[in-house]
């Protein structure tokens, strides 16, 4: 499953400290389905550093991006012409 040519998502979702980022992508039919990539950011320092490790109090809101990200790509699919998830 490859990511778009630019790499870039097409939405974000940030609560809190974590979010979700939705990357439209082609399959080898040249169909468009969505992928989701979750990240927590957190200042190390004076420096802000992102993650993919979440504790237990992170749990709840990745439960809520991913509830979100879903409605927002069921809610695209159509005007993307998106097809289900290549096998």
């Amino acid at each position: 499953m490859s990511k778009s040519k630019t790499n870039s998502p097409v939405h974000r979702i940030h609560i809190g400290s974590v979010s979700v980022s939705i990357f439209a992508n082609q399959s080898q039919l040249g169909k468009t389905f969505h992928s989701a990539q979750f990240d927590r950011s957190y200042l190390d320092g004076d420096e802000w550093k992102h993650t993919r490790s979440f504790g237990r109090d992170d749990l709840l809101v990745l439960a809520k991006l991913a509830d979100q990200a879903h409605s927002w790509i069921v809610e695209n699919r159509e005007v993307d012409g998106e097809s289900p998830e290549p096998n």
